[in-house]
């Protein structure tokens, strides 16, 4: 790999450090490179994200002095070079090389020196200074230290696995349309290509690959055959129970996999709303349903607020509420979220989880039934909602998901090579 691609790559670190941009907002920038350099590319920056917690206090032991803050660009080129060399079977040298030269690239060539003298010492002082950050608990742990006190309260007894999963790559994921083949059938398609993948235990649809590839390369893609999609998110069209002549709001729907997912169980006969509040996202959505040759009603439009969309509409049999959340359960494919997320969001979003819930559930048939999900393991977001809800709705029951807890079902990540997901299943009394 060049010094030009890890200056790219060094700017996109910076971006998500220093901007506050997701790692959404900063992968098109490898878009233009070639397949083999987008990939290494891709790895290195989320991998970098991943570790950044422990390569930062790794980097802050070697500095004799912090750099400034015009600078955080070289702190990332910085981090960038330590994680190659402690983390990547690229050769050291090239390392040391290509990353001391990466800082001509980004126009500070005063840096090369300071690069190369840390970069050595690290390699020097590897176990030493790992042994030292293990020392502080959260740092060990790869995490912000209020994630590290919220998750450890929430789940003592997970705690451990939850942080360790969490730094680990995620499997890519099929689901598997139905309406064109069985899962069976599209496992054999791969297997006569030699691409390796196993079924999910759980997740009915779910093929998961032994080793991630370019998603279009694979057979039926233009076709619409599959959809790239983690197999705890599949479980929310398998718990609503759906049936052909259902009436189905997906109340926080964009980009779709869910929507589409729940017309694929129903041969595309039931008839589903998708709601979104951002145009553009749901714009990503009907492209998607295109592409699958599904039908979808949709509306831009807050779940929040009924007054402005449900009008005249007869009530839904089935209600998905995937709300928004912190997302902390899908840290593993997305490392930029614990280190953009802050404390304070945890309360707002929980305002607006439980405004959505109420407002939906007048909006369900009696005997119907709504999911409420989040991809997040904090409790506030999940069971305490939940809890809180049912003390407001006589008329609303939890139904069995988990038969160890016979309630609602948490996931923590890499349960089942699953992402950490919540899921709680609603019935309204008739």
């Amino acid at each position: 790999m060049s010094a030009a691609l890890r200056a790219r790559v060094a700017k996109g670190i910076t971006q998500v450090i220093t901007q506050g941009k997701s790692l959404t907002e900063v992968l098109p920038n490898f878009d233009t490179l070639e397949n083999k350099d987008k990939a290494l590319a891709r790895e290195l920056t989320f991998g970098s994200l991943r570790q950044y917690i422990q390569l930062k206090a790794i980097s802050e032991q070697l500095l004799k002095k912090p750099l400034k803050d015009k600078d955080s660009d070289i702190l990332c080129l910085i981090l960038l070079g330590l994680y190659q060399l402690f983390y990547t079977r690229i050769p050291d040298h090239a390392v040391l090389s290509e990353t001391v030269q990466a800082a001509v690239k980004i126009k500070k060539p005063w840096a090369k020196g300071l690069i190369n003298a840390l970069l050595r010492n690290g390699l020097r002082e590897k176990d030493k200074l790992f042994q030292q950050i293990t020392k502080e608990p959260a740092t060990a742990a790869g995490l912000p230290h209020w994630i590290f006190e919220q998750l450890s309260t929430d789940w003592p007894d997970n705690f451990s696995e939850i942080c360790s999963n969490s730094h680990q790559r995620a499997p890519l994921t099929l689901r598997v349309n139905i309406r064109h083949n069985s899962r069976d059938q599209y496992l054999e398609r791969l297997q006569k290509k030699g691409i390796n993948a196993s079924t999910h235990p759980l997740a009915k649809q779910a093929l998961i690959l032994e080793k991630s590839c370019d998603v279009k390369t694979l057979p039926g893609y233009l076709n619409g055959d599959f959809s790239v999609q983690d197999a705890a998110a599949q479980m929310a069209a398998q718990l609503l129970e759906l049936q052909p002549h259902h009436r189905i709001l997906d109340a926080c729907a964009a980009p779709g996999g869910k929507s589409a997912h729940m017309l694929e169980l129903t041969d595309n006969q039931a008839c589903l709303l998708a709601l979104d509040n951002s145009a553009s996202r749901l714009e990503r959505l009907e492209e998607n349903m295109k592409r699958l040759k599904l039908n979808a009603d949709t509306i831009v439009a807050d779940g929040i607020a009924t007054d402005s969309w449900f009008n005249d509409m007869e009530p839904f049999d089935r209600i998905l509420c995937d709300a928004p959340c912190s997302a902390l359960g899908i840290m593993r494919r997305h490392p930029d979220i614990p280190l953009l997320r802050r404390q304070t969001d945890i309360p707002a979003l929980a305002k607006i989880q439980q405004q959505l819930l109420t407002a939906l559930w007048p909006l369900l048939k009696p005997g119907g039934i709504l999911i409420y999900s989040t991809c997040s393991i904090l409790k506030a977001e999940n069971q305490q909602q939940v809890e809180n809800f049912l003390r407001h709705q006589p008329d609303a029951t939890l139904l069995n998901i988990d038969e160890s807890t016979n309630r609602d079902w948490q996931i923590f990540p890499g349960e089942l090579q699953m992402d950490g997901f919540y899921y709680a299943k609603l019935l309204k009394q008739a």
